[in-house]
């Protein structure tokens, strides 16, 4: 073998250019080889070229079946679609060494093929088109499911061109285009394509590279939408699980409330423990409320919102009980709501219950009290005994306390109508007319004067039912009397005769939803030392709540002490000191501690028909002084002193004073 032809090793060792192989020959003719050298030299080139192709043809082959390698691999470990589809483009048009690729998808709700992505193009409008079926190259492959390729798009006639698809083409500037199907089975769901900007023919070989690249492609977006598919499925069972897993909790909950409530009520449990078992079950702090409710939380049996709190009104009767107070648990389910609302209704029964055993305690109660009232001279060792079962102290200071239900407060329709269900029936079955379910008339509802005599027994028997509790929370007695109802009630530290008064009103107004009168007599030190000074303060009471009634004060509570000049008349005591204190007191020390003359100048004011001028010269001073002490006395007594009302007060209170005065000297 000659060096030239050795030469030719050489080259395809260092994988030279084709255009290379040329010279050895040259060289050769140069040196003035002859013909057969030449020959020889030419077959070796022919030879050498060979197996440059079959080298490149091999290259060729190992980077496509890697690049098909790797495409594999990454459907393997598939978890971003677009970036899958992403590689196989650009590695497509890496192998092809085309300057555009693309690959668009079918839309079958349109009807048509869209852009998914592109790899080298530079036209925004050619990355946004949409191609209808056969319309385009594109169009053309989709709806035939068979590769196309054109060397000169424009020029092709074998497919529909159309103004929009033309103008992105002519935008990105293509010419030789290369598309193959995306298929999944017979159905066509997409396009590979691969571009040039130039003419360009495309070989067999390219065009099944392309295809293989298409395959893998299609099977990418079939794995997606599997992978999608389960995801969504996997999902919809997570949330079918997680209803699941609510309403086993949720029936378990019901379960164990009801074996807790059951429980409660068979071992004899109290309201309290009702509450800290809800507490348990429902997540959060609930609480026993006795007494009326806001206005807004009574409901129809219901829980209702309040607030960040559900209230459950405990009643029975129509009479409010208390209420279930969950709090700081502003969300919750319907199925904790109904376990709210029946835990009211059993600790409805449990009260009822209490009531009921209490009854007799009650009657105990107003027997006491009916004795120190009408029997003053029993035993009062006796009567201590009898108190001290019923952890009632008389030998502690006492107010006694008179209560009616007065139906001519201006409210009382409001504050009594009873709440209805949705058939129209109240709590008791009565409809708006005040008939019965079978058709009858009720009590007190369009019916003969004989019943509402039955209605108003029945009023003076739920204002005693109410004042005996009232009075067995707070250590007293209570009776049923004259009408309404007397109570016996210790008074607590900072108490006073008029502020119970007004406690007692509200209370048993809210329980009852009727306005309650309530007129107080002044503290008794001591019912067990004095027994006799009962029945004087409960005629006491007694007056004041009359002097409510005809001062148009329904449903109000009030002390003698309360209702100024007229409860100095009203009050058994005849508390002079108190009043003139209450009246004209802050006056009385003004005087004491400034030594200034204000109760002579409010003597003389009044004494004068309330004139400025006379009282000056009553006084032999100036007006503006008659002026600065009527301002002052203002300061002191309050802007509405001179009104009629508080000046006969005030006058009233200067004689008493003067007179004790005197009478003091």
């Amino acid at each position: 073998m000659s060096d030239e032809q050795l030469s030719y090793l050489e080259l395809l060792a260092r994988g030279a250019a084709a255009e290379a192989y040329d010279r050895p020959a040259l060289l050769a003719r140069a040196s003035g080889a002859g013909p057969e050298a030449l020959a020889a030299l030419e077959q070796a080139k022919q030879l050498a070229l060979r197996v440059r192709a079959e080298l490149e043809g091999r290259r060729r082959r190992e980077a496509e079946l890697s690049a098909l390698f790797e495409t594999a691999h990454d459907l393997a470990g598939l978890r971003d679609l677009d970036a899958v589809l992403r590689a196989i483009v650009q590695r497509a048009r890496s192998l092809l060494g085309t300057e555009v690729a693309y690959l668009s998808l079918n839309d079958p709700v349109a009807g048509d093929t869209y852009m998914r992505v592109t790899e080298g193009s530079v036209s925004a409008r050619f990355q946004q088109l949409r191609l209808g079926m056969g319309e385009g190259l594109g169009g053309l492959v989709a709806q035939t499911a068979r590769p196309y390729v054109t060397e000169s798009y424009f020029d092709d006639e074998r497919f529909r061109h159309t103004r929009t698809i033309d103008s992105g083409v002519r935008d990105e500037g293509l010419v030789a285009i290369l598309g193959v199907p995306l298929t999944l089975g017979s159905q066509v769901i997409g396009v590979l394509f691969a571009a040039d900007r130039r003419a360009r023919v495309f070989e067999r070989e390219q065009v099944a590279l392309l295809g293989s690249f298409a395959a893998h492609a299609a099977v990418a977006i079939d794995t997606a939408n599997l992978l999608a598919e389960t995801r969504s499925a996997l999902a919809e069972l997570e949330r079918a699980n997680g209803i699941i897993r609510a309403h086993s909790g949720v029936i378990e909950r019901a379960s164990e409330v009801h074996d807790r409530l059951t429980e409660l009520v068979l071992r004899g449990g109290g309201v309290h423990d009702v509450a800290a078992a809800l507490s348990e079950v429902l997540g959060g702090a609930v609480g026993f409320t006795e007494g009326p409710l806001p206005g807004s939380a009574y409901g129809d049996g219901r829980a209702v919102r309040h607030g960040d709190d559900w209230v459950a009104a405990v009643s029975a009767g129509g009479e409010v009980l208390g209420a279930l107070v969950l709090r700081g648990h502003p969300d919750l389910d319907p199925v904790d709501r109904r376990t709210l609302e029946r835990a009211a209704m059993v600790t409805s029964l449990l009260l009822l219950a209490r009531r009921s055993a209490g009854e007799a305690e009650q009657r105990v109660r107003g027997e006491l009290l009916d004795d120190l009232l009408d029997a003053p001279e029993r035993d009062r060792r006796l009567l201590r005994e009898r108190a001290a079962r019923l952890r009632t102290d008389l030998d502690a200071p006492h107010v006694v306390v008179a209560a009616r239900i007065d139906r001519s407060a201006p409210d009382t329709a409001e504050r009594s109508a009873p709440e209805r269900d949705t058939g129209g029936r109240d709590a008791a079955g009565r409809d708006a007319a005040g008939r019965d379910a079978a058709g009858r008339d009720a009590p007190g509802h369009g019916t003969p004067p004989g019943d509402a005599a039955v209605r108003e027994s029945a009023d003076r028997q739920r204002l005693w039912s109410a004042a005996s509790h009232l009075a067995a929370t707070r250590h007293g007695l209570a009776s049923a009397r004259d009408g309404g109802t007397v109570l016996l009630l210790p008074l607590g530290p900072g108490d006073t005769a008029a502020g119970l008064a007004r406690h007692v009103a509200k209370h048993l107004g809210g329980t009852l939803r009727e306005p309650v009168t309530v007129g107080a007599s002044s503290p008794v030190d001591a019912p067990a030392a004095r027994p006799g000074a009962i029945s004087p303060a409960y005629a006491e009471a007694r007056r004041c709540l009359e002097a409510l009634r005809l001062l148009g004060r329904s449903g109000e509570g009030a002390a003698a002490q309360d209702l100024g000049f007229l409860g100095l008349l009203l009050a058994d005591s005849r508390d002079i000191a108190g009043f003139v204190d209450r009246t004209i007191g802050q006056v009385v020390a003004y005087d004491r501690r400034r030594g200034t003359d204000l109760l002579r100048t409010l003597d003389a004011y009044f004494a004068s028909g309330m004139s400025p001028v006379r009282t000056k010269d009553a006084l032999h001073v100036h007006v503006n002084t008659v002026a600065q002490r009527l301002d002052r006395i203002a300061r002191l007594l309050g802007p509405d002193w001179q009104s009629p009302a508080r000046a006969l007060e005030v006058q009233l209170a200067l004689r008493l004073h003067f007179m004790s005065t005197a009478v003091a000297r």
